[in-house]
């Protein structure tokens, strides 16, 4: 981790949270005060973005969102435009999650218009990248992390518009993690293709690891080369394992 560099822990809540998930985001703005080292976001369904920017106002918690439409607005029944989510007190959103590309067979060019929109509404676009199981094995995980980096992410970025978020997607919510230096190597080749296209000033841009991320293992992940934060799944539904998580910078 560079000093250049402040530590980013993202939440993301994924489709989980009502309401009553104040309680839990509460508990996490109380904690968020305590750590000073850190910046620390929740990024809730959206049905819960301006509950919970209400909540965080004026506290050391950031509030973002998990996806947007690449138009402002129109007629596209049941999205969800970046300029809405900036309206409803979110400051960043995750684009390109590996479940958007599978599920919804997002293409890098889907997910580079929607880091457009985010930049294009005053977010900071959290772009996520990543292999499968079968691609790591198969000797290809560079070349697809390469292909992803190279198609979503669109010209003229800097580093405080955008955070990258490697995640191999056979370590997402299934308990297994890359060793540390897999990781290491990944987060080093990320840079270094940042910097190639965008310049020298990408040494400063975020790059978070995401995939079975927990109290158990946050420090030894964290402290790995290049790692500047966490983007934390199932860990973040719970206000004491996503604080002990984020504690890794204490």
């Amino acid at each position: 981790m560079s000093a250049r560099r402040r530590p980013l822990v993202a939440g993301n809540w994924k489709m989980n949270g009502l309401r009553a998930s104040g309680r839990e985001l509460e508990a996490i703005m109380v904690g968020a005060g305590e750590l000073s080292g850190v910046d620390l976001m929740v990024c809730p369904p959206a049905t819960l973005i301006a509950q919970f920017a209400g909540l965080a106002g004026g506290t050391p918690l950031a509030i973002g969102a998990q996806d947007c439409h690449p138009e402002p607005a129109g007629a596209f029944t049941g999205d969800i435009s970046a300029e809405m989510l900036r309206d409803a007190g979110a400051t960043a959103v995750i684009v390109g999650h590996s479940e958007r590309r599978t599920c919804h067979k997002e293409t890098n060019a889907d997910v580079r218009a929607k880091a457009l929109a985010a930049r294009r509404a005053g977010l900071l676009a959290i772009v996520c990248v990543g292999e499968t199981r079968a691609e790591r094995e198969g000797g290809s995980a560079r070349d697809v992390v390469r292909s992803q980096l190279d198609g979503s992410l669109p010209d003229g970025l800097t580093a405080h518009s955008v955070v990258v978020a490697y995640e191999p997607v056979w370590a997402i919510g299934t308990g297994l993690t890359p060793t540390t230096n897999d990781i290491a190597a990944m987060h080093g080749f990320i840079r270094q293709r940042l910097a190639s296209r965008f310049g020298d000033t990408m040494q400063a841009v975020r790059i978070l690891y995401g995939g079975s991320v927990k109290p158990s293992n946050a420090k030894e992940l964290m402290s790995v080369a290049d790692v500047d934060g966490a983007l934390v799944g199932g860990a973040s539904l719970k206000a004491q394992e996503f604080l002990a998580i984020a504690g890794a910078y204490r």
